[in-house]
């Protein structure tokens, strides 16, 4: 007879399989959507303020260097004016000078004026005595007339020297006259403005017109020294206000900065939730869009490695990054030696996913450096000459989108990578949406990726 044997070994239960709420993980992703959403806007915002406030520095600073030019300038201004005062009152003492000599001349021109006279009174009487000579001439008869010839001679000879010295005496009353003239406009009689209002106006009465000329000269030089003087002051102070704009404004920037760094951190952490909800497995709002890129992603590189096989294209010419500007354009756009190949080929696939869904804003495939060969037809425009802003909205092909987005998708090599942005759409309009790439490969290597932006 057998007897049963009884198991004492402890069998652990096997718990039932654990299957996610899909309601919680649904909502989770909306949350961490709506998170990501306010994220960017908010990043974006931060970005535009920080951009402003750096151009804001950079004008302050400008201005800060030119009023220091203005401040270098009003010194020199205050030098050449008290040069100015020197030069004046060096006129002044110069002609105070002249005036003392001119005032020496005027004597010295009395003086010959008194010999003159002097003369004229000497000439009149030598012309008496020689008419008295040649009377008692002609009384003695012919004893006398030898006299009386000599006589007659001596007073035609008195008379011209008195019409001489007249004619000497009335010259010199004229330039006697003249140079007293000259001598009142120059020579400085008045007292000093030193002595206040009514010394002024005394020195005003007592000045010649010269002196009166320069006393005006001096007292507007005078004004400009003080004008200068006190604008220097003034930019002195606003130099130092203008030190202190400066280093809020650096302040400012770095705190924005800061703040900009931080707002990243959030929108990355929404991603990421996004993302974990996304390859849980449960179907979400985004997962079309991530399945439609790495469906198109995996196009594009079969036709690249067709491409390959096929000889259209060297493995050197498609992963060529030596981008070359094209004269003229603005925002400046590139070329590349797979731009050909790509205006081929990547619209068969790119411009279908447009119509995944009416949510959609472009599809594009990117190298690993952000470069964009070819865009939708949209933005796919020839460029205006001129016209920066239609430029910006509608050529958005040939060009390099190196920002945080653009290089994250050109050179991720997961699955997928789901981001959260804020777009300049060109014109000054901006609008916050999600992009889902996937990575493109071509001869086994990683070339880039498909980037599928999508609204909310």
């Amino acid at each position: 007879m057998f007897k049963r044997r009884v198991s004492t070994e402890f069998v652990v239960p096997t718990p039932p399989a654990v299957r996610p709420d899909l309601s919680l993980v649904r909502g989770l992703s909306q949350q961490a959507s709506t998170l990501g959403r306010e994220a960017a806007e908010v990043r974006g915002l931060l970005d535009d303020t920080a951009k402003i406030a750096s151009s804001q520095a950079t004008a302050v600073q400008a201005l800060a260097q030119q009023l220091q030019q203005v401040v270098t300038s009003q010194a020199g201004i205050g030098v050449e004016t008290a040069n100015g005062l020197q030069a004046v009152a060096d006129v002044g003492a110069a002609i105070d000078v002249v005036g003392k000599e001119v005032a020496v001349i005027v004597d010295t021109l009395r003086q010959v004026s008194n010999a003159a006279a002097e003369i004229t009174k000497i000439a009149l009487q030598t012309r008496l005595v020689a008419f008295n000579a040649s009377v008692e001439a002609k009384r003695a008869g012919e004893a006398g007339r030898g006299f009386g010839v000599v006589a007659d001679a001596v007073k035609d000879l008195a008379s011209q020297v008195e019409a001489s010295s007249k004619q000497i005496a009335s010259t010199l009353g004229q330039l006697d006259t003249r140079i007293g003239a000259l001598a009142r406009e120059i020579q400085y009689r008045g007292e000093t403005a030193a002595g206040g209002a009514a010394a002024s106006g005394a020195a005003a009465v007592g000045e010649g017109a010269v002196h009166r000329a320069i006393a005006v000269v001096q007292q507007g030089v005078q004004r400009i020294c003080q004008s200068a003087a006190s604008s220097r002051q003034v930019c002195d102070g606003l130099d130092n206000q203008m030190s202190a704009i400066e280093s809020e404004m650096r302040r400012t920037q770095q705190s924005l900065d800061g703040a900009l760094s931080r707002t990243e951190t959030f929108l990355k952490i929404s991603e990421q939730l996004i993302e974990a909800t996304a390859e849980s497995g449960v179907e979400t709002e985004d997962t079309p869009y991530i399945h439609g890129a790495q469906h198109a992603a995996a196009q594009i590189s079969k036709m690249l490695d067709d491409a390959l096989r096929m000889g259209s294209i060297s493995l050197a010419d498609l992963f060529d990054s030596a981008y070359q500007p094209v004269p003229g354009s603005l925002p400046v756009q590139h070329t590349t030696r797979f731009c050909a190949l790509a205006d081929r080929l990547f619209p068969q696939v790119q411009d279908k996913l447009l119509a995944l869904s009416d949510k959609v804003v472009f599809c594009i495939a990117a190298d690993r450096h952000g470069f964009i060969a070819c865009h939708n037809p949209k933005y796919n425009q020839p460029q205006r000459a001129g016209d920066t802003v239609w430029n910006t909205a509608h050529c958005r092909h040939r060009r390099i989108f190196n920002d945080r987005t653009g290089l994250a998708s050109g050179r991720n090599q997961r699955p997928f990578l789901l981001q959260t942005y804020r777009r300049d759409m060109g014109g000054g309009q901006f609008i916050v949406m999600k992009e889902v790439s996937a990575p493109i490969t071509a001869g086994g290597r990683h070339w880039g990726g498909l980037r599928l932006a999508f609204k909310f």
